[in-house]
Parts: C-alpha cells; sequence; structure tokens
C-alpha cells in the first residue's frame, strides 16, 4: 500500500528564522556547505463552544527548510510574515544530556509562499517598506496572489 504524507499550513512565523550552515563534501554545483533554516509558525483555528462564544485555538508547528530554500527564508523571512507552507511530516529523535530518549516532529519545507507581513504601517496600513525585501518588487500594480490549490 502506497502512503501519503503531505503537508499544507497558512500561519504566521513566530520567529525570524534560525539559520545554520553545515560543511559537506563537495556536490555537482560546487558548493560545499548545506543551509538550514528553522522556524515555529503558528496556525489559529477560530471555534465557537457550548456556550456559542468564539474561540481561538493556536497550534505551533516545526518548520525546517533546506539548502535553496533555507537561503531564501533567511533572506526574506521574519517575525509576523504569514506564510504559505507545504511539505512533509519527519519524525526523528535525540538522546538528551540525561539519556532520555527526545522527538521531536517536523515540518520539512518543500515550498513556501510569503502572502502577507503582519507589521504594518499605522498611518496608511500599508506594508512595512523599511526591512521587507519584497517590498522593492511588490507595488501597487502587483496581481494578488491567487494560484493556491483550494
Amino acid at each position: 500500500m502506497i502512503g501519503v504524507n503531505k503537508v499544507i499550513l497558512i500561519g504566521n512565523l513566530g520567529k525570524n528564522p534560525d539559520v545554520v550552515t553545515f560543511p559537506c563534501e563537495a556536490r555537482a554545483d560546487g558548493t560545499t556547505t548545506v543551509k538550514k533554516a528553522t522556524f515555529p509558525l503558528a496556525t489559529t483555528e477560530l471555534h465557537r463552544n457550548r456556550e456559542g462564544e468564539k474561540t481561538e485555538v493556536t497550534e505551533w508547528h516545526n518548520v525546517v527548510c533546506w539548502r535553496a530554500l533555507a537561503d531564501i527564508a533567511e533572506k526574506i523571512l521574519h517575525k509576523g510574515t504569514q506564510l504559505y507552507v507545504e511539505g512533509h511530516l519527519q519524525t526523528r529523535s535525540w538522546e538528551d544530556k540525561e539519556h532520555n530518549k527526545r522527538y521531536i516532529t517536523e515540518v520539512v519545507a518543500d515550498n513556501f509562499v510569503v502572502i502577507g507581513n503582519r507589521q504594518r504601517n499605522e498611518e496608511n496600513q500599508q506594508p512595512a517598506a523599511n526591512n521587507d525585501p519584497l517590498a522593492s518588487i511588490l507595488n501597487e500594480n502587483t496581481e494578488p496572489l491567487s494560484d493556491f490549490p483550494f
């Protein structure tokens, strides 16, 4: 039987990506390092409780990007960025200092798309351009993202 391991998330970055570069043997493209970026992504769902009151439930996901995707994440992602992420789940284990076996489940990103920025200029409600690398590319004439598969 064939299985499917596919994750699609839309959420907000909880902090700037942590980036680590590892040395490796020379690859066909001439690179001698591999880059890894990790960041927490928060997804929030609205529910109504039994009394009819709206409640928010936030779930935190550990996202991992490798190689070129990690390089892009390092350059353009920052805390508060709204992000669409596609990837797969991976669980790994290790032994801590007290020799206890620990586990973590991560979303290994295959692709991501920046869809918004929570940091807004309060005066005109435009994305803050002073520290947003995408602001130089995107402008008021840019068409909205409409190619999501849902």
